[in-house]
């Protein structure tokens, strides 16, 4: 049985019409997913919401009671599908990508729609961009284990369907190719840039036939500001990087505090306290739309934006410390927005009416704290550019969200909370460089399929075949026990050599087509030598050997 020719052309890592049909199906497979996590989420507030996310008209007893029922549903259903483990989220598919190729596990997935969907309906601060860019992830990659594509085919549909959770998520298809490539994958290649970018833009489309064409923070207009603000901005960056490191190491505090109570226990706590904010702020609850549109609204109420900046900070790590499904950078926009908006209001001194440049400073606010929080200076860039509509945000961004990152980094030896939080999970995320090209190649790119099976047992025939092969591998087969194990016979050049013996058997192991050269490396790295077969669904269906040489060769003709 052969392989079919599109798997072979997958396996190379380089820009080709069979990537660019993955990236398309990779991008509806996640939008449709998160088209749906979407619908379900609204369908819920529907029930007991005027607008979607805003928690202001509720009765303020519903307003304590929604969360606590939201962690009883999230309990019942981790219960029935027996998950115990805090693993979802963007952490977690950036180590199964590093790890496992992107293969995303069921249970989870299916925990992280339901228990996002009703985390987020119920009033808890986390964002829905976590669960996307999960199940995005897992749609993708479900896609791919369903009809037995190359692992490093899977791994590149994975980061498409991160890319359209993200882009179904906000509408920002350009900033989702960049956190993609910043923050998930963190690799910059041609081949992985162009079925991501049509993934992203398969996830706009989608979302917009569905949803519109506007995104949800439209209302945010970038206004110029006069250049002599662009002293104050650097001090804006400063607050934001100093917000944004406070907000990371309360967060693994509460992390590491929790850890040893039960899931039950982490959750209850958390919707006690999300209701009990509630009821004095519910401006403060939700994924953060609710506290955008309040400065919106109310863009010179000191008072009230610094409460709701209080609540929307203790709320939000104290659910995603106590393990609430959901996600971080929806909460972050929505703390960005609150301090862009305080920081300028000290500027009336000077401007008559600063509610002026409240968009403006909303919009940088959510930059810096973006790239304090999650160190993703590019990507955070891109938000605002797309979120505003306007390029002349460029330059004042750039002011911030560099002054945000040096304070961050530098000053407050802060970093990303990504990073973070996979280390506390000790969960692996990073490869060494021989590994990270290697996962990026198929076995079938190397391959060489040019071999002769045989079946002998004594010297002289296997010598005779040898000596009719020119550039032609022999491949021996031995029976053993009912199972075959094969070897592959060379000539013995070694000075050690018996003069009646110039053949050697080098025994293989066996190898899956699906595999990558980094799972040949790991085989065969200890001794330097040998050789490995390829087969195809079965071990018995050879369809070429790899040897160290050819290995070897590969990494020396590729360019780091």
């Amino acid at each position: 049985m052969s392989l079919k020719p599109y798997h072979y052309e997958l396996s190379h890592p380089r820009t080709s019409i069979q990537r660019c049909v993955l990236g398309v199906v990779g991008g509806v497979c996640a939008a449709l997913l998160i088209i749906l996590f979407r619908l379900a989420i609204e369908g819920l507030q529907s029930f007991y919401l005027e607008r979607a996310d805003d928690f202001t008209t509720l009765d303020p007893t519903f307003r304590f009671i929604l969360p606590i029922g939201g962690v009883i549903c999230i309990i019942l259903f981790a219960y029935l599908t027996k998950f115990r483990h805090n693993r979802t989220g963007i952490p977690y598919v950036i180590h199964r990508l590093k790890t496992r190729y992107g293969h995303m596990p069921l249970r989870p997935t299916l925990n992280q729609f339901f228990g996002g969907a009703v985390s987020l309906a119920t009033g808890f601060s986390v964002g829905r961009e976590g669960p996307s860019v999960h199940l995005g992830a897992a749609g993708s990659s479900f896609f791919g284990e369903w009809f037995r594509l190359p692992h490093n085919s899977i791994r590149l549909l994975a980061g498409c369907g991160v890319a359209a959770g993200i882009s179904a998520s906000f509408n920002t298809p350009f900033a989702a190719v960049i956190f993609v490539m910043e923050v998930v994958l963190r690799e910059y290649k041609v081949h992985m840039f162009i079925p991501i970018m049509l993934a992203a833009a398969c996830g706009s489309i989608l979302t917009r036939l569905v949803f519109g064409e506007d995104h949800e923070m439209a209302y945010l207009q970038f206004i110029s500001l006069d250049y002599w603000m662009y002293l104050y901005l650097i001090l804006l960056g400063f607050i934001l990087g100093a917000a944004g490191s406070l907000f990371n190491f309360q967060l693994m505090r509460m992390i590491r505090s929790f850890s040893h109570y039960k899931m039950l226990t982490r959750l209850l706590i958390a919707g006690l306290a999300t209701g009990i904010v509630g009821i004095l702020i519910p401006q403060a609850m939700g994924s953060g739309l609710s506290a955008i549109e309040m400065v919106n609204h109310a863009p010179d109420g000191v008072h009230i934006l610094v409460a709701i900046l209080a609540g929307k900070f203790v709320l939000t790590i104290v659910a995603l410390g106590l393990g609430v499904p959901g996600g971080i950078v929806g909460p972050t926009f929505g703390i960005g927005v609150l301090i862009g908006a305080i920081v300028l209001l000290p500027l009336s001194i000077v401007v008559n009416d600063v509610t002026v440049f409240t968009s403006s400073f909303a919009l940088l606010g959510m930059a810096g704290m973006m790239t304090s929080v999650l160190h993703a200076p590019l990507a955070a860039l891109a938000a605002v550019m797309e979120l505003s509509y306007n390029p002349e945000v460029i330059l004042p961004a750039m002011l911030v969200i560099v002054a945000s990152y040096v304070t961050s980094a530098q000053l407050f030896k802060n970093r990303s909370i990504f990073t973070q939080q996979l280390q506390f999970q000790k969960l692996p995320y990073q490869s060494t460089s021989v590994q990270f090209t290697l996962q990026n190649t198929g076995v079938l790119a190397v391959v060489d399929k040019d071999f002769k099976l045989v079946n002998e047992s004594e010297q002289e025939p296997l010598q005779a075949h040898l000596e009719k092969l020119q550039d032609t591998l022999l491949v021996n087969t031995l029976e053993l026990d009912s199972e075959h194990e094969y070897a592959l016979i060379e000539w013995d050049t070694s000075l050690s050599r018996h003069e009646n013996e110039p053949l050697k058997s080098v025994k293989m192991q066996g190898i899956s087509a699906l595999c990558t050269l980094a799972e040949v490396y790991v085989m065969l790295q200890a001794e330097r030598r040998g050789a490995v077969y390829v087969y195809d669904r079965s071990p018995h269906n050879i369809v070429g050997i790899i040897t160290w040489n050819n290995l070897r060769n590969y990494l020396h003709k590729e360019d780091f």
